[in-house]
């Protein structure tokens, strides 16, 4: 099936809330919390129709851990928001969605998807593809315990010779989830290969709740491209955005026949002062250098010079030496060449 392209990016409806459009902000470990959330919704608008938190153990939530709870945080202007949650408690999954729902978020997903060693040996994330009857009892139990709609995330499957998805997408609707979220890679392929978009569309075809796409959209000629084709409902984007977080933006400006225009110095240059800011909201200089160092990377990446101005940001010793380096670099025209000569 394939759709002009004025009408792939629209809005998308989960249980009772209303997406702008339907492309997502992909649930990641140790990037999607709400400073970069909030960060991506500057440079992208309301071109991003939901934002999703990275992945919150519900181990620490229904111990209370401070930390644990404090990643539930997010700002009145990040609305629609989703809060994931990963374990393979049923009574401590069912808790920690009443936590979401209490905590004011719009929807409450549940990881299927993670491949992380970490987390599928304590039976959560991609693990509970290989065990239907406990995720069973878990989405049965999460429809119990909110009234907000729960959504779910999952891969192809474990691994080439189990590849589920089919049945576990038809048990995910069947136990009553508003949407499913699908990564077209097994768990063991980890990263690594190709995205199987044949599989998200056969899921899409036999679906009757909205079908997310996800893995290897890069760029927004991708995204489009992935839309228009029809093989899923929406996309969620994740590594791209890290890349680039006016992706999504420009995915929007392609499918209304607008050219794509790459950000400019000054907006780059904006867009990092904004996410110091962001992140200073909630943690220590110290905490977050890195984080910061690593967006400042991304902005001047295909620029020339750009290698030699990622090995000063990389050695940048404090944040204002990050945004230094990067106003030098985008507005300045200075090029680090001599002072990092031995790397560049």
């Amino acid at each position: 099936m394939t759709t002009t392209p004025d009408s792939v990016l629209r809005p998308l409806r989960i249980g009772p809330v209303q997406l702008r459009t339907n492309l997502v902000l992909s649930p990641m470990s140790g990037v999607t919390d709400s400073a970069f959330r909030r960060t991506v919704q500057q440079a992208s608008e309301d071109a991003v129709g939901l934002l999703v938190s990275e992945f919150i153990a519900v181990e620490g939530l229904t111990r209370a851990n401070a930390k644990t709870t404090a990643m539930m945080r997010f700002d009145a202007t990040e609305r629609p928001i989703s809060i994931q949650i990963f374990g393979a408690d049923v009574e401590r999954m069912a808790a920690a969605a009443r936590m979401v729902e209490e905590a004011g978020a719009d929807i409450v997903d549940i990881n299927c998807g993670c491949p992380a060693p970490k987390v599928v040996r304590r039976g959560g994330g991609a693990q509970l593809m290989r065990t239907p009857d406990q995720l069973r009892e878990i989405l049965r139990a999460v429809r119990a315990a909110v009234s907000i709609p729960f959504t779910v995330k999952i891969r192809s499957g474990w691994d080439d010779s189990a590849r589920n998805a089919l049945d576990v997408a038809r048990m995910v609707e069947d136990e009553g989830a508003a949407m499913l979220a699908v990564h077209g890679r097994t768990r063991v392929q980890l990263y690594s290969g190709l995205c199987d978009w044949d599989l998200i569309a056969e899921l899409r075809r036999r679906a009757s709740i909205p079908v997310i796409g996800s893995g290897d959209i890069v760029d927004p000629q991708t995204a489009l491209s992935r839309l228009r084709e029809g093989y899923a409902d929406g996309l969620m984007i994740g590594r791209g955005a890290i890349a680039n977080p006016w992706i999504f933006a420009q995915t929007r400006a392609l499918a209304r026949a607008q050219a794509v225009v790459a950000a400019t110095p000054a907006e780059r240059v904006q867009l990092l002062s904004f996410f110091r800011r962001a992140l200073d909201e909630a943690k220590e200089e110290r905490a977050y250098l890195g984080r910061l160092r690593g967006l400042g990377c991304c902005l001047v990446k295909g620029f020339a010079g750009g290698a030699a101005a990622r090995r000063a940001l990389g050695a940048a010793r404090s944040a204002d030496e990050v945004e230094t380096v990067l106003r030098q670099f985008m507005l300045e025209g200075r090029r680090f060449d001599e002072r990092f000569a031995e790397v560049a």
